[in-house]
């Protein structure tokens, strides 16, 4: 027995399409989710009567509204993961100058869920709820590294795509680099995504002790020398080991390198 609400479930599906694809009319909402646009429009009439969604009367398209901001901003309160997270990034990102970042697992995607910016050089694009990858970079390849191995293995045989000449994406040698991140508990990803680009990651533990997040330092290579990684994974690992310990995970160990 499914105890799935139909209409429930296609309004969430609606509200997604928006937080994706902000400013979009009837026929682009339509195609995004495969909705008819009788019910497009029916959704939408009763998102916004509820103030979850705006419209624009002059350009006919639709944004999300000041309860989807309420609802959002309440859902970052709520979560443990992110109150203990957030003020371990501040402290990296004031301490290193780099872009700071918690990443989570959405089925077999990766979603950046909390970001703190670096310093105008180490800057580099990010945006909080963009899908990504899960076999490149280092929060994705912690993500997916501690995925069940199900997951794991559905990525693998599916068509990995090429970033850069470095990105990795033969089945058996990213196997292997897993099993490897699985290991050390870290993480150094350099070139995957983006050739200038470098990422220092390691799991977020939840409370039933399993990887609920990565957490990752991302910045511009050349402004990171080698002699200084070391310190860099310092800095995430004792974060980790606090973080792990507020989200109630006391059985947790973080592996030593």
């Amino acid at each position: 027995m499914s105890y799935t609400v139909s209409a429930v479930d296609r309004a969430l599906l609606l509200l997604e399409a928006l937080a994706e694809a902000p400013d979009s009319g009837v026929s682009e909402l339509a195609e995004r989710t495969g909705f008819t646009k009788t019910l497009i429009f029916r959704l939408l009439f009763t998102l916004e009567e509820r103030g979850f969604v705006a419209k624009d009367t002059a350009r006919r398209t639709y944004s999300l509204s000041w309860r989807a901001m309420l609802l959002g901003d309440q859902a970052r309160r709520q979560s443990k993961l992110l109150s203990a997270a957030e003020p371990h990034m501040d402290e990296i990102r004031r301490e290193t100058g780099c872009n700071v970042s918690v990443q989570i697992r959405d089925g077999m995607h990766s979603v950046t869920v909390a970001l703190r910016r670096g310093t105008q050089e180490q800057r580099i694009f990010a945006e909080i709820g963009r899908h990504g990858p899960l076999h490149a970079g280092g929060g994705p390849k912690v993500l997916l590294a501690y995925a069940p191995e199900e997951v794991r293995e559905a990525v693998l045989a599916s068509e990995l795509a090429r970033f850069t000449s470095l990105t990795m994406i033969e089945p058996d040698r990213l196997r292997e680099a897993l099993a490897t991140i699985r290991r050390d508990g870290w993480v150094m990803s350099e070139g995957e995504l983006d050739h200038s680009t470098y990422s220092i990651a390691i799991p977020i533990y939840d409370s039933t002790s399993e990887v609920a997040a990565a957490m990752a330092v991302t910045g511009k290579t050349e402004l990171l020398p080698a002699e200084n990684r070391g310190h860099v994974l310092d800095l995430l690992r004792e974060a980790g080991t606090k973080i792990t310990r507020l989200v109630g995970a006391h059985g947790a160990q973080m592996p030593k390198s």
